[in-house]
């Protein structure tokens, strides 16, 4: 509070609009197998589109049905975290780029002289012999152009390097010779040609022999000529020491692998290098067969160098979809940046190189104007991280609570996520399952949905059995409000794969409580016709009938039935938690409204930590809860509630220890679950009255 001296007029802005925040109780964590993207992190899609262009589709190959199960729930939400397991198997895709020099010639400091006109005629094929004119290109280096004779190749610069072309041939000024003027074809590789005639007239009958061939070790060879073709380089990286570009996927995955479908479409990754001119480069990355991401890099420190642009690891990215390395001999090193384009590979630090100059030998080489070599090269080799044993594939689901950043289920450990749901689909594995659930109770963020696995239940008794550790897959009961179980399967059409599939039936659970939340409130029963009732399966794996459903949901067991009606359809009738003792706590809606409750108590009273002690606190933070449970009472999520925080709460020794309790005690509004009619027949002679 200001202190107020002098007279005058003050004002004092206070604060006391405190409401509820909005909490949204519709976002699913799913944990399952993909073919791309992030590993072990909770990643946020907002719609089945996005989750495929991070995911990919759908596929029988991948164990589980995590992706089956984020298409369907994101119909009915916006918000899924879905987190990609893998095992130890998991590989990039990758692919290594060919790096080579572009092919050159030499002008001779004593071409022409200061009064003599220069013209040049240049052919330049690309690396597969393709001509890059129809034409020879001819250019004039007119006579007084130069002052000097050294000053020779800065003309060469002036005159070609600003020319129209030098997308296709260009030239260059050695600066640390200042007798040397380079001409040089834009396209690098051994296949790369540049054709040089030199004339001293006009009509280009007299050739000058001022051209010099460049070895393959990028120095003046043989005698000077008017005319001449030189060829470019191939490094060679593998067996031979080399260099190249050695390029991975992002994530671990066979999605990224680049290739051709049957139909004839083109699918995965790959990186098309395009030529361009002086030292740049072209890299486009393709997704099937599309661009999704462009870079121009060179090997220069100009601010485009190859590994600055380009990723060098995940926590750097410039590009979504791959990182990159400069190999030589395919280990990675540290390159230095060149200074100039005619810089050769013991510049970059590469001291071994083997290259190939046109049609030449293989041989030790350290060439000129070096360039990755112009293709597209399909990333290949990518494995998805899967195993044969579905056992396996559960185990790796369920991650490390202790590694940093956390992986498997633990990744939605984190308050920040907001998840209310979370399901392991297509896992009936009881250490996944056992540990989702416990996750959900120490967290107590979210509800954990199970179901027994496909194919291992053929009775009603036999799925009682295994929710009560009865069975072959199943040695421990299920018996925890923060867990509810589905069964049986349902049997839906596959849009990715065209067939009919056996559906886990935890992803329509969580779809409908998401649908629950759009048409009524969290607090609702997910269960019945009108909301519970499924509108894609076509099947279900057992069918059941009224004394099955009694025996699923009574004595003691909490299996909730998906239930085939006649004429209402494939529908969920029921709601239980997993609790096996009696209390309110043993119904879904009312495990969901409390873990609502929690967040937003907690949300909106973090605010009043470190206040004052006393009882001004005390009415706030009673003010706030009153609030937020009479907006609930209202929207028939309780019938009554009463909220204390005040010296009963608040004794001198919890007032000593800094904390502030405030008690509340409510009665969540219950499902009808059973209506029942009592019908009494009386006599003629009974009065009803009115």
């Amino acid at each position: 509070m200001p202190k107020i001296i002098s007279p005058g007029v003050y004002v004092i802005e206070k604060d006391v609009s405190d409401y509820g925040v909005a909490i949204d109780s519709s976002i699913v964590g799913i944990v399952g197998y993909a073919s791309k993207g992030p590993v072990n992190e909770a990643t946020l899609v907002t719609s089945p589109q996005n989750l495929i262009n991070i995911f990919g589709k759908p596929s029988s190959d991948l164990p589980g049905q995590g992706l089956e199960g984020a298409v369907e729930i994101l119909e009915a939400t916006n918000a899924v975290y879905f987190v990609r397991g893998v095992t130890e198997t998991a590989l990039q895709a990758s692919t290594v780029v060919p790096m080579g020099a572009c092919p050159a010639v030499i002008l001779s400091s004593n071409a022409f002289g200061v009064t003599q006109n220069l013209y040049l005629d240049v052919q330049v094929k690309d690396n597969n012999g393709v001509s890059k004119f129809l034409d020879s290109k001819q250019f004039n280096i007119p006579s007084g152009t130069v002052t000097t004779s050294g000053s020779q190749g800065q003309a060469l610069v002036k005159v070609i390097g600003n020319g129209l072309d030098q997308s296709h041939v260009g030239a260059i000024y050695d600066t640390a010779n200042s007798a040397s003027g380079y001409i040089f074809g834009s396209y690098a590789g051994s296949g790369a040609t540049i054709t040089v005639t030199a004339y001293s007239n006009s009509t280009r009958t007299t050739g000058v022999s001022a051209l010099y061939a460049l070895d393959i070790n990028g120095a003046p060879t043989g005698a000077a000529a008017s005319s001449l073709t030189a060829s470019g380089t191939t490094l060679f990286s593998g067996n031979s020491s080399g260099l190249s570009y050695l390029v991975k996927s992002l994530y671990p995955g066979a999605g990224y692998n680049g290739g051709t479908k049957g139909d004839g479409s083109v699918s995965g990754n790959s990186v098309e290098i395009t030529n361009l001119g002086f030292a740049n480069t072209s890299f486009e990355v393709n997704e099937d067969g599309a661009a999704v991401e462009y870079f121009k890099p060179n090997l220069l420190g100009s601010g485009a160098f190859i590994e600055d642009v380009i990723n060098v690891g995940t926590d750097n990215a410039k590009s979504d979809v791959i990182l990159g390395y400069l190999v030589s001999s395919m280990s990675d090193f540290a390159p230095t940046k060149l200074t100039s384009f005619t810089g050769k590979p013991s510049d970059l630090g590469v001291t071994t190189v083997w290259g190939k100059q046109g049609s030449g030998a293989v041989a030790a080489a350290n060439p000129r104007f070096l360039k990755l070599i112009e293709g597209t090269y399909n990333l290949a080799a990518g494995t998805n991280g899967t195993s044969n044993n579905n056992d396996t594939n559960a185990q790796y689901l369920i991650g490390d609570p202790t590694a940093s950043p956390k992986t498997g289920i633990y990744a939605l450990d984190d308050d920040t996520l907001n998840i209310s749901i979370a399901i392991a689909p297509g896992f009936g594995n009881q250490n996944l399952q056992n540990a989702l659930v416990t996750l959900a109770e120490q967290s107590q963020n979210f509800i954990a949905l199970v179901a027994p696995p496909y194919g291992s239940i053929d009775t009603v008794q036999e799925a009682i059995d295994w929710h009560n550790g009865q069975s072959e897959t199943r040695t421990a009961a299920i018996n925890s409000s923060y867990g509810a179980i589905y069964f049986p399967w349902v049997r839906v059409f596959s849009v990715f794969d065209g067939v009919d599939k056996w559906m886990d039936p935890t992803i329509y659970a969580a779809r409908q409580m998401c649908y629950t939340d759009s048409v009524a409130e969290a607090w609702f029963a997910p269960a019945g016709f009108a909301r519970g009732r499924l509108t894609k399966p076509n099947d279900v794996e057992i069918v059941l009938n009224q004394g099955d459903r009694d025996s699923l949901y009574s004595g003691g067991n909490a299996i909730n039935p998906i239930v085939e009606f006649p004429q209402q359809g494939i529908t969920i009738f029921g709601q239980r938690t997993a609790q096996r003792a009696p209390t309110a706590l043993d119904r879904i809606n009312v495990r969901r409204l409390l873990i609502l409750l929690r967040k937003t108590l907690l949300a909106s009273t973090q605010r009043f930590a470190f206040e004052p002690n006393d009882v001004i606190t005390w009415d706030n933070i009673k003010t706030a809860a009153e609030t937020i449970l009479d907006d609930i009472r209202r929207r028939r999520g309780i019938t009554d509630f009463k909220v204390v925080c005040d010296e009963t709460t608040n004794t001198p020794a919890r007032i000593d220890r800094s904390e502030v309790w405030c008690k509340i005690i409510l009665i969540p509004t219950k499902a009808a679950e059973a209506i029942v009619f009592e019908i009494n027949v009386t006599s003629n002679s009974a009065k009803l009255g009115s």
